[in-house]
């Protein structure tokens, strides 16, 4: 079962795989977008571990609706209402339970990543976070680990993508060739969660 200080050590480890590739991010916003991503994703989850510590949220939901909030009021552009939706409808739908299963996690992110895909109008191939945030989902019923590979891969396989939404989808066919900001974010948002598993030693790992 998934506890509070799971959630708390899923938002500060992505928080620090944020703030140790914040430069790739920015990379690769720059050929494709506007260079702001990983200084965007930073000030953003440096701010929700801050307000994590400062409200001590109570069950797995409360950290993430607070995470959610938090990210909507900081972060810039399309990613601060994107992310913080995602975390946001993911902790509305776990509810006030005070632990939850890996099962009950899986179908809560679901919806959240439903709701993403409703905000910003994308589907699977448009180059977005959501061909990472999709499989990862799919797989997040088998493991934390098995999300975290299905992310990793989503994100690769952007690369020959041509962008269909956002400011890279103005780039037409020269948005091919480059690997989508959002959806290696993404992966590092799953990548944080198996490793808060790890650190509990278990948590459907």
């Amino acid at each position: 079962m998934l506890d509070t200080d799971f959630f708390r050590r899923w938002m500060a480890a992505t928080a620090a795989a944020v703030d140790r590739e914040a430069s790739r991010l920015t990379e690769l916003d720059a050929a494709i977008g506007d260079a702001d991503h990983g200084g965007n994703m930073r000030r953003g989850f440096h701010a929700v571990t801050a307000v994590l510590d400062r409200e001590s949220p109570a069950g797995p939901g409360a950290v993430l609706t607070t995470a959610g909030r938090q990210l909507i009021s900081t972060v810039g552009g399309a990613s601060g209402p994107l992310y913080g939706t995602l975390l946001r409808r993911t902790g509305k739908a776990l509810g006030e339970a005070r632990e939850v299963s890996t099962a009950d996690l899986a179908e809560a992110f679901g919806e959240g990543v439903a709701a993403v895909a409703q905000l910003g109008g994308a589907q699977p191939g448009d180059k977005t976070m959501l061909d990472a945030l999709l499989p990862a989902s799919e797989k997040l019923r088998s493991s934390l680990t098995a999300a975290r590979d299905a992310a990793l891969a989503g994100a690769e396989a952007t690369v020959p993508l041509r962008a269909r939404k956002g400011r890279a989808s103005y780039l037409g066919e020269r948005s091919i060739g480059h690997q989508d900001p959002g959806a290696t974010s993404a992966a590092l948002l799953m990548e944080a969660l198996a490793e808060a598993a790890t650190t509990s030693g278990g948590g459907g790992a």
